[in-house]
C-alpha cells in the first residue's frame, strides 16, 4: 500500500507497477485521483494554463495500481493497517503487507500574527485557482474604485518567500496583472504593483548566486518591488506592516515561505527529524522492515553529505519514490535492494515569458536559452498532459490571456493552516471539511487540522462547516454568492445550529458542538420564508455584508497561528 500519490507516492507506484507486471496487489491511497504537477502550479494561478493541464489521472497512468479515495487518518504500524476517511465521510480501513508513506508535505506555518487569518498557501489546486480569481477580482474592482487609497491597496500584492514557489508567482503574477490592466480604464495612472519579501539575504538563497542574480534582475526588469532582509511583522485586513517598520495597504498576501512534514507522520510514533520520519538508506523506517517512507515526509540521508539529509524537493521525492518501489520489491525476493544515491543535475526556474534561471549540468543559463531548457524540462518530467501543456504555452504567446474570475473556490475553502491543501474546505456536506473531515473516530476542534490524521483534535468534536439536512440549499448558497459579488465581497460561509451526539460515519465518543461565531458573516435568508416564495423576502442590502467593507481573506478568529513544526 502506497499513502500519497505525489511526486513520490507516484513515481513509487509506477515503478512497482511496473516491476510487477499485475503479480502484486498495489493499492493508492490518496485524497484525489490526480497527480498534481506542482512546478507549474503558479502558471495556472497566472493564467497560462488551465487548472487540468496539471492534472494527471491516476488511473489512466497507473493502470496496474487500485486507486482508493480517502485521506489517511492514523497508521497503525503493530496492527499493519491504515484508518481513512473517504470523499463522502465514511471511515475505512486497509491492511497492508508493506507500506510506503509518501503524504508529501503542507505550507509552513510562523507564529506572525494575522497571518493564518489573512494569507493563502500555494501547495494545491484549489489555492492556486482561488489565487487567480481573487487576483482579478481585486483588478476589477480597483478599476471601478473612486477612492485612491483603496485602488492603491486593491491593485497591491504581496508575496512573502522568495524561494522557487515565491519568485515564479510574483514573476507570473506580474505579468498577469499588467496584461489585465491594459485592458481596464486607468485611474491616475495607478499601476498593478507586486512585492516579494523574504528575510534571506538574497533571491533563491539555495541556488548557485549567478542564477539568484538572474532572478533578481528578471523580477526587477518587471517591475516586481524585490525587499530581501524584509519580512512581515503582522498580517491585518487592510494591509501588512514589515518588519524594516513600514507599512503596505493591501488586500492579497501570499505565503510561499516553505513546507513543513505532513502532521500524518508524527501518529506513526517513530523518531522524527524536524518533523520528517527517519529512514535508513534503503528508505526503510528503522526496527519496521516492511514500512518504507519517502518525500517530503521522510529524513532520507544524505549519502553525498554525511550527516545531513537530502532536501525537500521535487527532483529528490520523485526518485525517493523510485528507490523505495525496489527495495519493497527486494524484501519480496523480487531483486537486490539498493541505498538512495542521487546528484543534482541542475535546477530550472520559470519567470514567465521568455525570461528563466537555469543550471543544467551546472551550465548557468539565463534569457530565452533558460527558458527553453526549463518549459523542455518540465515536459520531459510530467507523466501526462504533455502535449496540452504546450499546446496552451504556444496559444499563450499568440492570443491574450482570458482574465476572469469563476468564483469556483472561496476564500474561507482554502484556509493557510490546514493538513490538506490539495482539497478545498467544504461548507456542507458530510464530515463537513474545514481542512476536513475527523478521521478514524477521532474528533476535530473547530474544524482545525489536528495531528491524529490531519483532523482531529483533542478529541472535540468539529461542527464547523456541517450543514447536513439543515443546512442551507444549494438555491440559497448560489444566491448569497450572486449577491456577495455584486457587493464586492465574499460570503462566509454558513454557521450551523448546534447539534447533539456524533455525527454520522464517526466512532468517537465527542458530542456536537456549534463552531464559535465569526465576525463579519452575513445573515442567511430565512429558509421558511424561502420555501413558500419562489425568490425569498428581500432582506435589504445591509444584511448581507454590513460587515464586509471589501473583499480578501476571511478573518477568522478560530484558528491561531502556529509555529514550524
Amino acid at each position: 500500500m502506497i499513502v500519497g500519490a505525489g511526486f513520490a507516492g507516484f513515481h513509487a507506484a509506477r515503478t512497482l507497477s511496473r516491476m510487477s507486471r499485475n503479480r502484486a496487489d498495489i493499492t493508492v491511497l490518496n485524497p484525489t485521483d490526480y497527480f498534481l504537477y506542482v512546478p507549474l502550479l503558479p502558471q495556472v494561478a497566472a493564467g497560462v494554463l488551465e487548472p487540468r493541464r496539471v492534472a494527471v489521472s491516476l488511473s489512466a497512468a497507473l493502470p496496474g495500481a487500485r486507486l482508493v479515495l480517502g485521506e489517511a487518518g492514523r497508521v497503525d504500524l503493530d496492527a499493519r493497517t491504515v484508518h481513512f476517511t473517504g470523499p463522502e465521510g465514511d471511515p475505512g480501513t486497509l491492511g497492508y503487507d508493506r507500506l510506503v508513506l509518501a503524504v508529501g508535505s503542507v505550507n509552513k506555518l510562523l507564529p506572525v500574527p494575522g497571518v493564518a487569518e489573512h494569507a493563502h498557501g500555494f501547495r494545491g489546486l484549489p489555492e492556486a485557482l482561488y489565487l487567480r480569481d481573487h487576483v482579478t477580482r481585486q483588478m476589477e474592482l480597483a478599476a471601478a474604485e473612486d477612492d485612491p487609497a483603496l485602488r492603491a491597496a486593491r491593485r497591491t500584492f504581496v508575496v512573502v518567500g522568495a524561494g522557487y514557489t515565491g519568485t515564479e508567482v510574483a514573476a507570473h503574477g506580474k505579468m498577469y496583472t499588467d496584461a489585465q490592466a491594459h485592458g481596464l480604464p486607468p485611474h491616475h495612472g495607478t499601476r498593478p504593483r507586486w512585492l516579494l519579501l523574504d528575510i534571506a539575504e538574497r533571491v533563491l538563497p539555495e541556488l548557485d548566486e549567478r542564477l539568484s542574480r538572474t532572478a533578481d534582475r528578471a523580477l526587477r526588469d518587471r517591475g516586481v518591488e524585490v525587499r530581501m532582509g524584509t519580512s512581515v511583522k503582522e498580517a491585518t485586513h487592510e494591509g501588512v506592516l514589515l518588519t524594516d517598520g513600514g507599512f503596505v495597504p493591501t488586500r492579497t498576501l501570499v505565503w510561499c515561505v516553505g513546507v513543513r512534514p505532513d502532521p500524518l507522520v508524527e501518529s506513526t510514533g517513530q523518531d522524527l527529524e524536524r518533523g520528517r520520519i527517519v529512514v535508513d538508506p534503503y528508505l526503510q523506517v528503522p526496527g519496521r522492515p516492511e514500512v518504507f517512507a519517502c518525500g517530503d515526509a521522510a529524513a532520507v540521508p544524505d549519502a553525498h553529505h554525511p550527516g545531513s539529509f537530502t532536501p525537500m524537493t521535487a527532483q529528490h521525492a520523485w526518485r525517493h519514490g523510485r528507490i523505495a518501489a525496489i527495495n519493497v520489491a527486494a524484501s519480496l525476493g523480487a531483486c537486490a535492494r539498493r541505498p538512495y544515491r542521487h546528484r543534482d543535475l541542475g535546477f530550472v526556474v520559470d519567470l514567465g515569458g521568455a525570461r528563466a534561471a537555469a543550471n543544467p549540468l551546472g551550465l548557468p543559463l539565463s534569457g530565452l536559452p533558460a527558458a527553453a531548457v526549463t518549459r523542455g524540462y518540465h515536459l520531459a518530467a510530467m507523466p501526462g498532459n504533455r502535449v496540452r501543456v504546450a499546446a496552451d504555452w504556444l496559444l499563450g504567446g499568440a492570443l491574450p490571456r482570458q482574465a476572469v474570475q469563476l468564483g469556483l473556490v472561496r476564500s474561507w475553502s482554502v484556509p493557510l493552516d490546514t493538513a490538506s491543501p490539495e482539497l478545498a474546505r467544504v461548507g456542507g456536506g458530510p464530515g463537513g471539511r474545514s481542512g476536513g473531515t475527523c478521521k478514524d473516530g477521532e474528533d476535530g476542534e473547530d474544524g482545525k487540522d489536528g495531528k491524529d490524521g490531519k483532523d482531529g483534535k483533542d478529541g472535540k468534536d468539529a461542527a464547523d462547516g456541517a450543514e447536513g439536512a439543515e443546512g442551507e440549499s444549494v438555491t440559497e448558497i448560489i444566491d448569497n454568492t450572486e449577491k456577495a459579488q455584486l457587493a464586492g465581497a465574499e460570503p462566509a460561509p454558513h454557521t450551523p445550529a448546534p447539534e447533539t451526539g456524533s455525527r454520522s460515519g464517526r466512532s468517537g465518543p465527542g458530542t456536537g458542538a456549534k463552531r464559535p461565531p465569526e465576525t463579519g458573516r452575513e445573515s442567511v435568508p430565512n429558509r421558511s420564508a424561502r420555501r413558500h416564495s419562489p425568490r425569498g423576502p428581500d432582506p435589504g442590502p445591509a444584511a448581507h455584508h454590513e460587515h464586509h467593507p471589501a473583499p480578501g481573506p476571511v478573518k477568522r478568529a478560530d484558528i491561531p497561528a502556529e509555529g514550524d513544526s
